[in-house]
């Protein structure tokens, strides 16, 4: 009976067979990237849309503490910005004013602060790239962070940093900049995240699910070469369920993604914004490469 349960288990994804940490060409849940390759953007044109720029991105990027069920990466801010990431997704919790990062109920030991001060400084330091930033509320639900992050940005970042525009904005005019993809309720403080076009089927019950996953993603993807390149699309890879941790769909879906970009190879392709959970650096190069 209880080698039994165990082999369900594994078929649903809840434990993990391997138990060392892996660094492959699409899944890394080690602490540093293989490589890093922090300025790729200085060689994009300034007339380019930044909406056809083919770019890797991270869900649920500061959440490296909480466990199985709540962990999705492995890397620093700072890793993940220095190895290419160029879309951050960040979840706060709002209290009094104050903005902690959180992924559900687990507490990722920062506040809205260090995640500002961790892009000031990247920028400060390679000023040809540009920064997407999904900024969300997260467990708290007083729908009413606006004032807030306006706060954290004064405190620990400056209102020129940002792009002030629901506009999309070209290559040229981003560069130095944090672009905030606002999903919350408010005047402007950058682009509207809703306005974009996104595939986010986040629920895998089980591994079960892992293909019906992977259809979602495979269609946005095939979707956003002959879409507007006007509009930015996001797709995110990632995905978690009771049955299914995020590192566990991430090995799975991450390797699906490397064969169908190797299959585009060479082909003139936007991509969008590819989003997802521990990222390898093999795989975020495969991406920059489509610009």
């Amino acid at each position: 009976m209880y080698q039994t349960l165990v082999q369900l288990f594994l078929i649903a994804g809840v434990v993990c067979p391997t138990g060392g940490a892996i660094q492959g060409p699409v899944y890394d849940d080690t602490p540093h990237p293989e490589f890093l390759n922090p300025s790729w953007m200085s060689g994009l044109p300034d007339s380019s849309l930044l909406s056809e720029v083919t770019m890797p991105g991270t869900h649920n990027t500061m959440a490296v503490f909480g466990g199985a069920l709540a962990e999705c990466q492995s890397w620093s801010l700072g890793s993940q910005l220095r190895a290419g990431v160029r879309f951050l997704d960040v979840r706060v919790r709002h209290v009094k004013g104050n903005l902690t990062i959180h992924h559900g109920v687990s507490y990722q030991r920062a506040h809205f602060g260090h995640v500002l001060q961790g892009v000031v400084d990247f920028l400060d330091e390679y000023p040809s790239e540009t920064v997407l930033m999904r900024v969300k509320e997260e467990l708290s639900e007083t729908y009413d962070i606006y004032g807030a992050v306006v706060s954290y940005v004064h405190r620990y970042a400056s209102w020129d940093m940002l792009w002030h525009s629901r506009l999309m904005p070209t290559m040229g005019q981003a560069r130095g900049k944090l672009i905030i993809l606002q999903d919350f309720h408010g005047p402007d403080l950058g682009m509207r995240y809703g306005s974009l076009d996104i595939a986010d089927d986040w629920k895998v019950p089980s591994l079960l699910q892992v293909p019906k996953k992977w259809q979602s993603v495979h269609k946005h993807l095939e979707l956003a070469p002959v879409g507007n390149m006007a509009q930015m699309f996001l797709t995110y890879t990632s995905g978690t369920g009771v049955f299914a941790y995020p590192s566990a769909v991430a090995q799975r879906i991450n390797a699906q993604l490397y064969d169908y970009l190797t299959g585009k190879t060479g082909k003139d392709h936007r991509f969008g914004v590819i989003i997802m959970d521990y990222p390898a650096s093999p795989i975020i190069q495969m991406i920059i490469d489509f610009n």
